[in-house]
């Protein structure tokens, strides 16, 4: 960070005194000769946010002592114990049946409102409001500021001729019905594409055979309307192929969608990408030879996905089967291995295709890249209700959540098959399943306007916030303020 912060000072000097001198520009360790006047400045703005955040928390700390008195941190201390305590009534709700999870959802629920009954007789809400409107503040300044030197790269897409063959499969049971509420089959024939529609009978259609038959006819561009599952079948076809693969949000979640900055709630907007579009280049991640777009689940939702009830009952299936999976004997033992860590007998694994900005199981849901070329791994072990407890208070900072990134992943088990979810479609597969990424193998065609993937925000890390806000050497933040 003193290199940068000797670029800042530097370029201030130079517009005091008319120029900077060989001297100054002879201190940045590392050769940054695209560095301009909107690198600096946004180095500057992360400096003006840290310090901002640092004030914050120091004015919520204030606030608790001075407020809080002597007596009063004895009730301070009592909140904190009881959202504990809510997090561990979430685990007797989850790995329990009978009166256990009865308690532990009486727990969960009334911990957190007994909190607010208890700074309100104890007239403490002014200062528990004061505070956590303080940290709140600190947080949203400390992500402001790891926003201005680590933005996003994005995927930037290229110009390219409209395809003159497109071949569209469209399920018209995705979404609710989505195609058919949007006249998808009918839009996208009036702009020239070839329309192949599945789920108009009880017949079962592969998608990829048809998509290989479109191919096979002179197909140039391959498009799916319907749920990621669909979308990562016909996705293998036409990386296989190399002809570009054209995304259309009729699904339910549409994750692929939505971190290709699509419209979600707006389906026919994809359509435009047949006459006015871009084309990216985005990984493919694989697992077995099978091609997944978004994640590879194992371990406790892979098994609750593979009931027959759980497309209709999803939640009364998972509260069923969750005490057997998190603490019996019926889930599989399973053992990980990625480029620099093992983990052993996690409860979930998520395994996606480019990593999520945040592995907080409750929280994330946003890639902020689709072309880095790394896999995100995410293992949650939780073994009593204190890891519970632990996770509520500290979220993806708990011990029992485990977050990298890896090239390749191995999962081993004490079975010779295990219960694979991919792109929320059930597997069975054989051991050990081995997931990879593909870089750049697909060519995806979007819209040239399109709203743009949401802004994923950052893990805050203190550490990083002080040394930005002191001006201390921190060699990430060098690469990441001008890698952009």
């Amino acid at each position: 960070m003193t290199e940068i912060v000797s670029a800042v000072d530097a370029q201030q000097g130079a517009t005091e005194h008319g120029g900077r001198t060989v001297n100054e520009r002879r201190r940045t360790k590392w050769p940054l000769p695209h560095v301009g006047p909107a690198q600096l400045d946004a180095v500057a703005r992360a400096r003006g946010w840290a310090r901002l955040a640092l004030v914050l928390v120091a004015g919520c700390a204030a606030v608790v002592v001075v407020g809080a008195g002597g007596g009063g941190w004895l009730i301070l201390l009592a909140g904190f114990a009881l959202l504990a305590l809510a997090g561990a009534g979430v685990w007797w709700m989850l790995a329990h049946r009978g009166g256990a999870r009865l308690v532990g959802g009486l727990l969960a629920v009334t911990a957190p409102v007994g909190v607010m009954v208890l700074y309100a007789l104890s007239g403490l809400w002014p200062v528990a409001v004061g505070a956590l409107a303080l940290w709140a503040g600190g947080l949203a300044s400390a992500r402001a500021s790891l926003r201005s030197v680590r933005r996003p790269k994005g995927t930037h897409g290229r110009r390219t001729p409209p395809p003159r063959r497109p071949v569209l499969i469209m399920n018209v049971r995705s979404g609710g019905g989505k195609v058919v509420k949007h006249r998808l089959v009918e839009r996208a024939e009036a702009l020239g594409a070839r329309v192949i529609v599945l789920g108009a009978d009880d017949v079962y259609t592969d998608p990829a055979e048809e998509a290989r038959r479109a191919v096979a006819g002179g197909a140039d561009l391959l498009g799916v309307a319907g749920g990621d599952g669909t979308q990562a079948l016909v996705a293998a076809v036409a990386a296989e192929h190399d002809v570009p693969f054209l995304v259309v949000a009729a699904g339910t979640r549409n994750h692929f969608a939505m971190d290709l900055g699509l419209d979600r709630a707006d389906p026919v907007r994809s359509l435009d990408a047949l006459t006015n579009g871009v084309e990216l280049r985005v990984d493919l991640g694989d697992v077995s030879g099978r091609a997944f777009v978004n994640t590879v689940s194992f371990g406790a939702y892979a098994e609750i996905v593979q009931s027959p009830d759980y497309r209709d009952a999803k939640a009364a299936t998972a509260l069923d089967h969750l005490p057997d999976l998190l603490q019996g004997d019926s889930a599989p033992v399973l053992h990980v291995r990625t480029d620099d860590t093992e983990m052993h007998a996690p409860q979930a694994l998520l395994v996606s295709n480019n990593a999520y900005a945040r592995a907080d199981p409750l929280g994330g849901g946003r890639r902020p890249r689709l072309d880095a070329g790394l896999l995100g791994v995410i293992g949650v072990r939780v073994e009593g209700a204190a890891q519970a407890a632990e996770i509520a208070l500290l979220g993806e900072r708990a011990g029992g959540i485990t977050s990298v990134t890896s090239r390749r992943v191995v999962v081993e088990a004490d079975r010779e098959r295990i219960a694979v979810a991919v792109d929320g479609e059930a597997l069975e597969l054989a051991t050990p399943v081995v997931c990879t990424v593909r870089p750049a193998a697909l060519r995806v065609r979007v819209p040239r306007h399109r709203p743009g993937a949401a802004y994923a925000p950052p893990t805050v890390d203190w550490r990083r916030i002080l040394r930005l806000a002191l001006g201390r050497p921190d060699p990430r933040t060098v690469k990441e303020a001008y890698d952009v």
